[in-house]
């Protein structure tokens, strides 16, 4: 209970102070985080996964639960303080300390990331809706330059978010939310297969799911 009492309150005070790339004002709950993971826990072989956004380690906690012995995780986490969060769970909590040795926080931008070898599964928490169409259509093109052909792409957007903020937005604003509409409508179109809806979470949330083609 402690844990996950400091996790919220980490993650208001981080959205609280940086809204635009935290975006969230709680940790993402159990259901979604499953959700994220779907094809994660999969019956699978090895496996590449880079997790975009992690937070305090809300969805990395269930990734390392399904981490086998093979597979390798890498975290970007652009926050500092959220990043500092995970160090602590990987070297402190039992369900991180047992996958310590197979994962990776990397602090920095997913455009200042860079990877040898490509990912099968990439799970992201970035909060799409706060960026400019422009950087929004470049992090989708890393994620799809990072995915092995086959490899699928998992993120989630909160209910009807966007589409009411399209609705009542004035101006500038409303053309940006309905641009970045248009960009993740575009790859949805193109590459997604699932989406997975989320009511127990705060608030309720889609998972979107996207393929890359083999």
């Amino acid at each position: 209970m402690g844990c996950m009492f400091r996790d919220h309150r980490e993650f208001f005070r981080q959205f609280r102070t940086q809204f635009q790339t935290t975006g969230a004002i709680a940790p993402s709950s159990r259901r979604l985080a499953r959700a994220m993971t779907r094809y994660v826990a999969a019956d699978r072989g090895p496996a590449r996964i880079l997790e975009v956004g992690p937070g305090t380690g809300a969805v990395t906690r269930r990734i390392v639960a399904l981490l086998k012995a093979d597979d390798r995780l890498d975290m970007v986490e652009l926050n500092e303080a959220f990043a500092g969060r995970l160090e602590q769970r990987f070297q402190s909590e039992a369900a991180f300390k047992q996958a310590a040795d197979r994962a990776r926080i990397h602090v920095c931008g997913i455009e200042a990331f860079q990877s040898e070898r490509p990912y099968d599964f990439i799970v992201s928490g970035l909060p799409f809706n706060n960026f400019s169409p422009a950087f929004v259509g470049r992090v989708m093109d890393v994620f799809f330059d990072f995915l092995a052909p086959g490899g699928v792409l998992s993120f989630f957007e909160y209910m009807y978010v966007r589409p009411v903020r399209g609705l009542v937005a004035r101006g500038p604003e409303r053309t940006r939310i309905k641009d970045i509409d248009r960009v993740l409508n575009g790859r949805l179109e193109e590459h997604g297969f699932r989406r997975d809806w989320v009511f127990l979470n705060l608030p309720p949330a889609w998972v979107q799911h996207l393929r890359k083609d083999a």
